[in-house]
């Protein structure tokens, strides 16, 4: 879904000035294909991972895969964080609660959910995997 920044008396701006909602373009990072599904509270399974063509193990997860995922699951604004302090899958399965909460400073409620839906989640399916 685009939605279009209106230039004065009511006509669409040119091209290049729309932008899309929720994305920001400050911060100098290269934006990557977006593959997101609407999702009401991020609470899906962790199945996605392989639906999406990534790895389905999240320790083979490179950057870009986890930005994809939280994007897929609903969290494309919180997923700009990720990016930002270039976590890897290795990284998010190390991740704690507290880092999760306060080390990429996003607001509360999106990052609970994060971390219980998703993270925890995968830390656990990693573990039954590998023992």
């Amino acid at each position: 879904m685009c939605v279009c920044v209106r230039a004065e008396r009511g006509a669409l701006a040119p091209r290049a000035m729309r932008r899309v909602v929720g994305i920001r373009e400050d911060r100098g990072f290269p934006m990557y294909p977006l593959d997101l599904e609407n999702k009401e509270n991020g609470s899906v399974g962790v199945q996605n991972a392989v639906e999406n063509g990534r790895p389905s193990d999240p320790v083979d997860w490179a950057v870009i895969d986890v930005v994809n995922y939280f994007r897929t699951v609903g969290f494309a604004e919180q997923a700009i964080a990720f990016q930002e302090q270039e976590i890897d899958g290795k990284s998010l399965l190390l991740m704690t609660r507290n880092d999760v909460l306060t080390g990429l400073s996003l607001k509360l409620g999106p990052a609970l959910k994060i971390y219980e839906y998703h993270v925890k989640p995968l830390q656990t399916q990693h573990l039954k995997n590998n023992s």
